[in-house]
Formats: C-alpha cells, sequence, structure tokens
C-alpha cells in the first residue's frame, strides 16, 4: 500500500511537469503537445461595447475607430485623411508616432531581441545531413504595432464632451500637426521631446507632448488642453490602451502568466479583466477614484498608464473597459478636468510605461504595479524564491550560478528534514530483503501479508512513508521556481556557462537533459526497490519519461534539477553508508 502511495505521488509530479511543459511550448512559440492551441477571445458582440459596470450609455465607449460602434463615437467619411507617421529613437525604443491623435502606434524596445533560430543539435545534424537550416533572425521585440487586428497594440489619448448633445472634442481620430524638432535622441543628450498640435476642436485645442528620456522606459506625456472658444467649457481627459484579444490556452492547473488588462486602485488593489470576461460583460470595475493605473499585461512586458505628477491626486478617473469588435479590447482611464474659462490652458501630466516587467523598477513607478508579473498559483513561494535569486544574483553576477546557490541554500535549510527521509529509505532498502521473502512466503494470504509487513516495519523502526516527504516539498517548489523562470524578464536571454546562453530557453544541445536523466537514475539505485515488480520497472522507468519532457524545459529549470539531484545523492550516499547499507544486492 505505501509503495503505490508514493508511485502515485511520482505520477502525480510526472502529470504536474507535462503540464508545465505543455505551456512552455505554448510561451515560446511553439504548439501544445497536449492541449489545445491558442485560442482568442470570442466577442459576445462583435459590434458591441463593453462598459462597466453602473456606467452610463454616454460613456460605454470612448472614440474608437474600424468596427467599434457604441454611443459618442466619431464618424468619419470615406476618404479618412492620414496622419504624418512620426519615427522616433532613442537609447530603448525605437518608435511611430502617428499625427491620427498623436497614438503611439508602434513601440520597439532596443535592449530586448526576438530570434528565430538558437542553433544546437538538431540544426547541426540537419546541416550533415544537407537539408536547409532557416537563418537565425535576430530582431527587436515588438510591444506595440498598429496593423491587422490580429497584432494591433496601441496606445491613445483624447478629450471627451460629458454632454451627449454636446459638440465633440479633440480625440485619437483627430489629425494633428508634429511640431518641428529632433527625432532621435542625440548622444550626450538626456531627454527628447516631440509634441503634436490639434485644430481647434468644438473650441478647444489639444496639444500631447512626448518626452523621452535616455535610459528610462516610461514616457512622459504630457496634455495641453486649451479653449479657444468664448464659452466654459468641460472636457475629460481619456488615456487608453487598445490590444488584440489573443491569449495562450490555459490549463486546468492555470499554468500560463496573464494576459488582458489590470487596473489598480488602492480600495480593490490589483485587478486582472480577462478578455473573455469583457466580452461577455462580466467584468467588475474599481469605483471611481482619485488614484489607480490602468495597464496592459503580456508575458515579461507590459505598458500602463500612470498618473504620478504632483497634484494628481486632485484628479478623479473612472476606469473604462470595452470590447471594441473584432478582437478588440481597451482599457481607459477617464479624467475629470476642471471648467475651463475661455482662454484658459489645463495641462496634465502623465506617463505610459511600456518595457520589461523588472519588479523593482515597477515597484518604484506606481503602488501595486509590480504585481503584473504573474508568479501564478504558488506566487507566496515564487515571490520569496525570487527575491532570493536576485540577492544571490547581486553577489554571483550570473543568473545561472544563482540558480545553483539557490538550490544549495534550499537543501541546506532542509537537510534534517531530508535526512531523516533519506534514513527512512536507507533502512527500507536495507530490510527490503526480509520483506520480499515474506512477500513470497505470503503471496496468497494478502491480509496476513498486510500485517507481516506492518509488523517488520514496527520492529524495524522503519516509515515507509518517509522517503515520500521530500517529493512532496519539491513538488510546489519546483513549480514555484518554473513560475519565476518563466515570469522574469531577467532569466530571458541571461547565459550561464558555454553553450548556455538563454536559460529561460531550452539546452540546445541537449547535455543538461542528459545529465538529469543519469542523475535521475543513479538517484533511483540509492532508493529501495520496491517489493512490486510492476512497481520496481514503473520506478525505473519514469526518469526517463521524464528526461523527454525536461529536453524541451528551460535550461535554468534543469539545471535547477541536476543540482537537486546531486545534492540529494550526496546526502543519501553518506546515510546509505552510515547505515551499512550501500552496495548491499538489490534483491530481484
Amino acid at each position: 500500500m505505501n509503495d503505490i502511495r508514493r508511485t502515485i505521488l511520482w505520477v502525480i509530479f510526472g502529470f504536474s511537469l507535462v503540464l508545465l511543459w505543455d505551456q512552455w511550448q505554448v510561451y515560446n512559440g511553439h504548439k501544445p503537445t497536449f492541449l489545445p492551441s491558442a485560442k482568442t477571445a470570442v466577442s459576445a458582440n462583435s459590434s458591441g461595447s463593453a462598459a462597466a459596470p453602473g456606467a452610463s450609455a454616454s460613456a460605454s465607449a470612448l472614440p474608437a475607430a474600424g468596427n467599434a460602434v457604441g454611443t459618442a463615437v466619431p464618424t468619419q467619411g470615406a476618404a479618412t485623411a492620414v496622419g504624418e507617421k512620426v519615427k522616433v529613437s532613442t537609447d530603448v525604443f525605437e518608435a511611430v508616432l502617428d499625427g491620427e491623435g498623436g497614438t503611439l502606434s508602434q513601440l520597439q524596445l532596443r535592449k530586448y531581441v526576438d530570434q528565430t533560430n538558437n542553433g544546437g543539435l538538431l540544426e547541426t545534424v540537419q546541416r550533415v545531413l544537407g537539408r536547409p537550416v532557416p537563418p537565425n533572425e535576430v530582431k527587436d521585440v515588438t510591444l506595440m504595432e498598429d496593423g491587422s487586428p490580429a497584432t494591433r497594440y496601441v496606445a491613445q489619448t483624447g478629450l471627451l464632451n460629458p454632454v451627449d448633445t454636446g459638440e465633440r472634442f479633440p480625440n485619437h481620430l483627430t489629425l494633428m500637426t508634429a511640431r518641428s524638432g529632433p527625432r532621435e535622441l542625440a548622444d550626450g543628450q538626456n531627454t527628447l521631446e516631440v509634441a503634436f498640435e490639434s485644430q481647434p476642436v468644438g473650441g478647444l485645442k489639444y496639444i500631447k507632448t512626448y518626452v523621452f528620456q535616455r535610459g528610462d522606459y516610461s514616457i512622459r506625456v504630457k496634455h495641453q488642453i486649451v479653449n479657444v472658444s468664448n464659452e466654459p467649457l468641460d472636457p475629460q481627459l481619456y488615456l487608453q490602451l487598445v490590444r488584440h484579444g489573443t491569449v495562450a490556452s490555459g490549463t486546468m492547473f492555470g499554468t500560463n502568466t496573464f494576459t488582458g488588462p489590470a487596473v489598480y486602485t488602492d480600495e480593490k488593489k490589483f485587478h486582472k479583466l480577462a478578455f473573455t470576461d469583457i466580452a461577455k460583460k462580466k467584468v467588475e470595475m474599481p469605483a471611481p477614484a482619485d488614484n489607480g493605473w490602468v495597464a496592459m499585461v503580456q508575458h515579461y512586458f507590459v505598458s500602463a498608464w500612470l498618473l504620478n505628477a504632483p497634484g494628481s491626486d486632485k484628479l478623479k478617473r473612472e476606469f473604462r473597459v470595452a470590447d471594441l469588435g473584432n478582437n478588440l479590447y481597451s482599457v481607459a482611464m477617464v479624467l475629470d478636468l476642471p471648467k475651463l474659462a475661455p482662454g484658459a490652458t489645463e495641462t496634465v501630466d502623465s506617463d505610459l510605461f511600456a518595457g520589461p516587467e523588472e519588479e523593482k523598477k515597477l515597484e518604484a513607478l506606481a503602488p501595486g504595479l509590480e504585481l503584473v508579473k504573474d508568479y501564478g498559483i504558488f506566487a507566496i513561494i515564487s515571490k520569496p524564491l525570487y527575491w532570493l535569486l536576485n540577492q544571490l544574483h547581486g553577489i554571483l553576477g550570473n543568473w545561472g550560478w544563482s540558480i545553483v546557490a539557490l538550490v544549495v541554500l534550499l537543501k541546506a535549510a532542509f537537510y534534517w528534514l531530508n535526512a531523516k527521509a533519506y534514513a527512512s529509505m536507507a533502512k527500507m532498502k536495507a530490510i527490503n530483503p526480509k520483506v520480499m521473502e515474506m512477500r513470497e512466503r505470503l503471496k496468497d494470504k494478502p491480509q496476513e501479508m498486510q500485517q507481516e509487513m506492518m509488523r517488520i516495519y514496527r520492529e524495524e523502526k522503519v516509515n515507509p512513508m518517509g522517503g515520500c516527504f521530500p517529493i512532496v516539498i519539491q513538488i510546489p517548489v519546483f513549480i514555484a521556481l518554473y513560475w519565476v523562470l518563466l515570469s522574469s524578464v531577467e532569466m530571458r536571454h541571461a547565459p550561464w556557462i558555454g553553450w548556455i546562453h538563454d536559460l529561460s530557453a531550452p539546452d540546445p544541445w541537449f547535455i543538461l537533459p542528459v545529465v538529469m536523466t543519469a542523475t535521475s537514475l543513479f538517484q533511483t539505485w540509492l532508493n529501495p526497490t520496491p517489493p512490486d515488480p510492476m512497481q520496481a520497472k514503473l520506478m525505473w522507468i519514469m526518469p526517463l519519461a521524464f528526461s523527454v519532457m525536461f529536453i524541451f524545459f528551460p535550461a535554468g529549470l534543469v539545471m535547477y534539477w541536476i543540482t537537486n539531484n546531486v545534492l540529494s545523492i550526496t546526502q543519501q550516499w553518506f546515510i546509505n553508508k552510515r547505515l551499512g547499507v550501500l552496495g548491499t544486492k538489490r534483491s530481484k
């Protein structure tokens, strides 16, 4: 019975590895092996909009182009004018600003790259066989682009008229003129400003200025609203992110990082808004507040509209999401501005963060912004693991060696607990011949066999479940570290030694999986042989089955497992030797 329990634990552990492997395949651009392929959120109403509960009909959607419809949506003629495309280059960005609304329509991150071919054993074999090998294309990560609905992702701003029957104000569909000035951050220059100005619309002129700073993924966006009419006006300013709704497929354990809008307020805290819930109009939005931010989250990277300038806490903001149709979704903050007297100007400073999910930097930008980094179901373990990894990296300067050091510290913390478990397993191995002889003698009397087995365990002071405890402990830690490697952009393209150039990607030469398999088989040899022949064979087969999955696991995770195996083998070896069971002939 106890051997069956141990086997069940191994099966559960193996199933967890299968699920994690499948999701890692999805996030590395491959088709999942065991689960459906990536899917898009299905709109409940392809021509409608989803409003926040409690919002008035007039506020159900912001001005939108394309297939989005709703109240207060500006319309344009068939011959829509095309805005000027302004290309901006800094040390961290390659951006395109669209003269239509001054929209940030394309954004590439120059410090992060995507590549199509890492090279390795498979590519080498293909070359030897004379088969064509696709070239390795290295290009900057594209975070935003205004292409087809399948890839569209933009940052928009504009003005709303809260009066339904009133005139429209400049919005993200309004053509704006780019002011002359530099478009590239020159050497020795720390800031670059690019300004857009609209013609008066509804009595208001809208001036939007992007301020890029060297080495900073937070773009300052200054909004100036000028009342050029003869009447006081009462506009609202909206800050909006629009993104396609394609997300990676999930599993029953939810092993995929979140993709979609997110909202934060001091009252409701961090709140994820799934595309599917928006499409079904089942989202629950925070109440209007004088604090908070909105974001669009995806794997490794995030964009967020923030209000950090002094005095911004006096601006009441309303949070909205919308299903724009055609697999496009938006999340926005709508700010109530003071009434503008004729000739008056109102200035609002905002920040648009668009970059990597680096936890410490996000913490410094806004309360709760670091929560966009998704640690999954074991966040309570993943967060301290990442903190410890980060501290070790500060000392060692290499993420690979930091993972090794982390395992050493974990093994040290659980040393005595594991020692008792390994001692129990060593005793099990020592009494295994006696158990096998008893099973053969009483094979036709199962009830008496069970009683006799429990008597042997009791007399020998052996806990048959003692060896299972290390497995139980390792499962959540293993999954938590998987989430750390999956969600931490620092691991992306982080090298270790020699042939390992990316700890978040599989070993291209399959060396680490082979080493992991060898250590797992050796550890199986050290363990007591289950009395049941079928279970004994299964104990040898499972490490081989796991090795197939580990081929596709990130190198950092395989490193963790190898280090853990080596330390476990060392500890178990000395315990077995001390108890005199090392080298004992294994029963057949």
